[in-house]
This record gives structure tokens, C-alpha cells and sequence, in this order.
């Protein structure tokens, strides 16, 4: 059983790495495989193992996607590190935009792990309390992020677009239709903004010099943490979303204490949404669902997912790192467009083989809304319009 433990957690730790490193490959669609195969499986392995796949290949996940996101602009859920990690590309600092989200990621991580005596009663008696009110603190939410600025009529105008669109698109038989829908709105559309723009990128320096004052690195973690609560309790509101409600009452983050907040937001996401599912027995996403079918969590059973955890995070460290050396090195060899062209072939194939020619359709309508977003300089987290008014309709109608 020990040594199918560890296999586990490194077959996990290298399965995160290839879905984080490549564009439009999230998690849920590996988990919803497994399941697929688990009746097979379960045959061979015991659940937990399963379990423990799981959870490392989530955890690495989320410190790998931001590499792609920082070094090709084609992220996972949304462009949340977008405009910071794209400044800090074009000054030569890609590498150090790539270690702050980790060093975000591992210390929010490590502080929601800390937090679990805390947050199995948070959890336990506060959602039941939220649960009636999740439509109106979501409508509030959008309201304020929508309104908050000068761009407030293209603001609204992305987010009906985008809501509209993703009311269309869930209602159409369209294979995991997430996949090409979130392709086009955050990831086609900046890589042909790439492309118009011919942007120039400088030489990467991968030095070990970065300064990060501690009292922005404790606020920035405490902020992630926070925002990645939110996001895991409200669903459809995005880590850009999540990131932009927290830094409105945390002040002065900079470039560097935002990259650190949204590096940690998708781990302690996760980590709640383990929670959540030895508490109240639901399921917050793809991989978590498959670990609800195959094995009943209790709390302790969470502590040991924990360790695991923090096992797969301390090597995702030293793989992210490593990688982003890597990607830096090849960057000054190769032709940035190439690159882009590529990775736009790329994932047209990709949503070609997993949605089919709807799925391609849907990819070309969204692509289209994020254009539109993109050039109207209107910031993409109003495109997760997409899933919030979705969402919004089905608990407020």
C-alpha cells in the first residue's frame, strides 16, 4: 500500500504538470476520465489511492498554470495574473512574475492547511446560513465590480454579451462546453491581441535576486486566502473577480503582492472545496466530484489529503521553477509569433478532438466577445459573465 501511495502521488505530481503547462487541458477533464475508468480501477486500487492521484495532480495544477499564462498569455480559467505577468514579460521578468505566484501558491496553501481546524465549523454552520442568499450576494458582487469604474457601460455590455452566450451555449449539446467557451474569451482572443501588437520580448533574466518586502508577502498571502475562500463558496465568480473584491479593501498590493494574492487563489480554492466535501458532502468541481464517487471523505481522512497536498506543492516548487528557467531560455530562441501561432493551432485542435465542430463554432463566437472586450480596453474578469449570470438565473429564477 505505501509504495501505491507514492506512486500515486507522483503520478498525480506529473499529470498536474502536463495539464498546467498545457493550454486549454484543465483538470476536471482528466478527473471526469478517471471516472470513467473507475469501476475498472477500483478492481486493481484502493479508492484512496484515486484520491491521492487526485489531489496532487490538482495541487501541482494550480502552481504550473500560470507559467503558460505569464510566458504565452493562454491561461486557465481567466486572465487574472494577465496585465501584471505580461508587464513583468516585457521588462525581462517573466521568471520572477512565474516565482511569485509560486511562492503565493505554497504559502497559501500551507496558511488554508493551518486553517482547517477553523474551517470544518466555518463551513459546517455558515454555508446552510449563505446557501438561500448565494444569487443575490453573487448579483451584488457583479453589480459592484461592473459599476465600480468609468468603463461601466462596456463593462456591462462584456458581461451580458458573455452571459448571454454561455446561457446559449449550456442549453446546446456541446461537449464539455467550458473548454472552448474560456478558450476563446481569455485565451484565443489575447494571443491574436498578441499577434496585432508584435510586441518585442526582451531577454529573460533567471536570476535569484528578487526583494519582496515581508509585510506585502503576509498581506498579499492573507488576501489570496481570503479571495480564494470566496471564490470556492460563490460559484461562477473567478479568480479575477475574487482578486479585484479582495484588493479593493486591501490597499497598496503593487504588481508583485497581486501576483503573490492570485498565485495562491486556485490552491486554497481546492483545498475549501476538499473541505467542503468531508462537510457537506458536494462536490465543487471535476476532481473533487471524483473523489465523492468513489470514496466517502471524512474529516480525517482530509487531514491525510492535506499532507498529500503539501507533498505535491513542495515538488511543484522546484518543477515550476525549473520549467520557467526553461521556457525563459527558449523564449530568446525562438520567434515569439511562432510561438503564439502555434499555441492558437494548438488549441483549436485540442477543442476540435474533446467538442467537436459545435465545439469549434463556440470557440469562434467567444473568441469574438473576448475581441470585443480586448479592444474596447475593458477587463476580462466581466467576461466570466459567462458563468456568473448563468448561475445567477438559476438560484434568483
Amino acid at each position: 500500500m505505501f509504495l501505491e501511495v507514492i506512486f500515486a502521488i507522483f503520478a498525480g505530481i506529473l499529470c498536474g504538470t502536463f495539464t498546467g503547462l498545457m493550454p486549454g487541458v484543465h483538470i476536471n477533464l482528466v478527473a471526469l476520465l478517471l471516472l470513467q475508468a473507475a469501476s475498472l480501477l477500483l478492481q486493481f486500487i484502493h479508492p484512496i489511492t484515486i484520491a491521492i492521484f487526485i489531489v496532487a495532480m490538482a495541487v501541482t495544477h494550480t502552481f504550473l498554470d500560470f507559467v503558460p499564462s505569464v510566458f504565452l498569455g493562454a491561461p486557465e480559467s481567466e486572465a487574472a495574473a494577465m496585465l501584471p505577468g505580461h508587464k513583468m514579460l516585457l521588462q525581462g521578468k517573466a521568471f520572477d512574475a512565474v516565482k511569485l505566484t509560486v511562492m503565493g501558491s505554497l504559502l497559501c496553501l500551507v496558511l488554508s492547511i493551518l486553517l482547517l481546524p477553523l474551517l470544518f465549523p466555518f463551513v459546517r454552520f455558515v454555508y446552510p446560513l449563505m446557501k438561500g442568499y448565494i444569487g443575490h450576494i453573487l448579483l451584488l458582487c457583479t453589480a459592484y465590480l461592473i459599476f465600480k469604474d468609468k468603463q461601466r457601460w462596456w463593462n456591462l455590455l462584456i458581461f451580458m454579451l458573455s452571459g448571454v452566450l454561455g446561457l446559449v451555449i449550456f442549453s446546446l449539446p456541446v461537449k464539455d462546453p467550458l473548454f472552448p467557451l474560456l478558450s476563446g474569451l481569455f485565451g484565443i482572443s489575447t494571443l491574436l491581441i498578441s499577434l496585432r501588437e508584435t510586441a518585442i520580448i526582451p531577454s529573460q533574466h533567471t536570476e535569484e535576486g528578487m526583494v519582496v518586502e515581508k509585510k506585502t508577502v503576509a498581506k498579499a498571502v492573507v488576501a489570496g486566502t481570503i479571495a480564494g475562500s470566496m471564490t470556492a463558496f460563490l460559484p461562477g465568480l473567478g479568480p479575477a473577480q475574487g482578486a479585484v473584491l479582495v484588493s479593493t479593501f486591501v490597499r497598496k498590493l503593487g504588481d508583485i503582492g497581486y501576483m503573490i494574492m492570485v498565485g495562491g487563489l486556485g490552491t486554497v480554492n481546492f483545498v475549501i472545496s476538499l473541505v467542503a466535501l468531508a462537510v457537506l458532502e458536494k462536490a465543487r468541481n471535476g476532481a473533487v466530484l471524483t473523489i465523492l464517487e468513489v470514496m466517502k471523505v471524512q474529516p480525517m481522512g482530509i487531514v491525510a489529503l492535506a499532507l498529500v497536498a503539501i507533498v505535491a506543492g513542495g515538488f511543484a516548487v522546484w518543477i515550476s521553477l525549473g520549467v520557467t528557467r526553461i521556457f525563459a531560455r527558449l523564449l530568446a530562441k525562438v520567434n515569439y509569433r511562432t510561438v503564439v501561432l502555434c499555441v492558437i493551432i494548438l488549441v483549436t485542435i485540442l477543442v476540435g478532438v474533446f467538442s467537436g465542430v459545435l465545439g469549434i463554432v463556440v470557440l469562434l463566437i467567444s473568441t469574438a466577445v473576448g475581441l470585443v472586450s480586448a479592444l474596447s480596453s475593458t477587463a476580462r474578469n466581466h467576461a466570466m459573465g459567462c458563468l456568473i449570470l448563468p448561475v445567477i438565473l438559476y438560484f434568483l429564477v
